[in-house]
């Protein structure tokens, strides 16, 4: 089984052991560029999911605040 990368942060300490082995010779440059990439639109999914969480959350203020009136 993999990394779990779940939270941007996950995601930020994923990047940071990337760096670190490519430094150390570790991982080929090329693949970390991909897989830095995937990081970037893994990211995006995360930010775009939890601001829809929110604007859910939000919506259910709204219409409970409107059930009082």
């Amino acid at each position: 089984m993999g990394i779990r990368l779940k939270t941007l942060d996950d995601v930020r300490r994923y990047l940071a052991n990337l760096i670190n082995r490519v430094e150390r010779g570790q991982i080929d440059p090329a693949i970390s560029g991909r897989l830095g990439y995937l990081c970037n639109i893994l990211s995006g999914a995360i930010k775009d999911g939890e601001l829809e969480r929110r604007l859910e959350q939000l919506e259910e203020l709204v219409e409970k605040q409107e059930a009082k009136r």
